[in-house]
């Protein structure tokens, strides 16, 4: 559970910090919503979403279903991150390079889309480490349904 909290709170710094990037960084180099769209305007929202919230919801899940009992929550946890990782890093060098008026290549739009594999490996694993954990769940107590008088 530390993990899951301790790459949340990674996340938010970058995702805070990315935001500041953006807003500065095309402030300084004169570039305005007229010039057009950079990849830039989103990765914040990215970091923010992708990074803090899912994975303080999958948090709450491993507090309610001990998800990493499952040996698929480790590949889910680390091939997730890489994947956000890759993005947004993805995403910050073509902002960065619209910006300043540079061509960015197809190279990165693989690199990019690898990116965006990976995380959709990650969300399958996570949704198969849940389900694993449901059906071997223990129904509790409060799970039971009273016996019929």
């Amino acid at each position: 559970m530390r993990k899951l909290f301790f790459a949340s709170s990674v996340y938010l710094v970058l995702g805070l910090a990315s935001g500041l990037y953006y807003r500065e960084f095309t402030k300084s180099h004169g570039f305005t919503a007229a010039d057009g769209f950079t990849q830039l305007s989103v990765v914040h929202t990215h970091l923010l979403t992708l990074g803090v919230v899912v994975l303080l919801i999958v948090l709450a899940l491993e507090k309610i279903f001990q998800l990493s009992q499952s040996k698929a929550f480790s590949w889910f946890f680390w091939i997730y991150n890489l994947g956000l990782v890759v993005t947004t890093t993805t995403m910050v060098v073509n902002g960065t390079l619209h910006v300043l008026g540079q061509e960015t290549g197809t190279a990165l739009a693989g690199i990019s889309g690898s990116g965006h594999i990976l995380l959709t490996a990650g969300l399958v694993l996570l949704f198969i480490t849940l389900g694993m954990r449901l059906r071997t769940e223990q129904p509790t107590s409060a799970q039971t349904l009273p016996a019929a008088p």
